[in-house]
């Protein structure tokens, strides 16, 4: 997968929005303006996702390219390195996961409002 590919993938998820918020190098895939992914433009390919904890650890033990999630809370966050280890159709699996959570956490309103785009 390339940042092209991420990019489109991440777009074509509803209601998701890319932005730059922090500086002119991490884009930042939105949900409703909930951060799902983040990813540096500039650097060696990689991205964020949040994760459920117990398998955030487990992702860590058994992928090399799976580590703490870099400036985020180490809890739920994974930076996964998009290196060829990883197959696309996983890094795909895990960009939904985080989707997903990031939309289970919102208040019910906000979940209707995304069912009904």
């Amino acid at each position: 997968m390339n940042i092209e590919e991420l990019r489109l993938y991440c777009l074509s998820k509803k209601a998701v929005t890319e932005s730059f918020p922090f500086d002119e190098e991490t884009l930042v895939f939105k949900v409703l303006d909930k951060m799902f992914l983040l990813t540096n433009i500039n650097k060696e390919l990689s991205m964020n996702v949040k994760c459920e904890e117990d398998l955030a650890i487990e992702l860590r033990e058994r992928y090399a390219a799976v580590l703490p999630g870099y400036h985020m809370n180490k809890r739920y966050w994974n930076t996964i390195m998009i290196d060829g280890s990883v197959s696309d159709d996983l890094l795909k699996e895990w960009i939904d996961k985080s989707y997903r959570l990031v939309v289970e956490k919102m208040p019910k309103k906000k979940q209707l409002e995304l069912e009904n785009l």
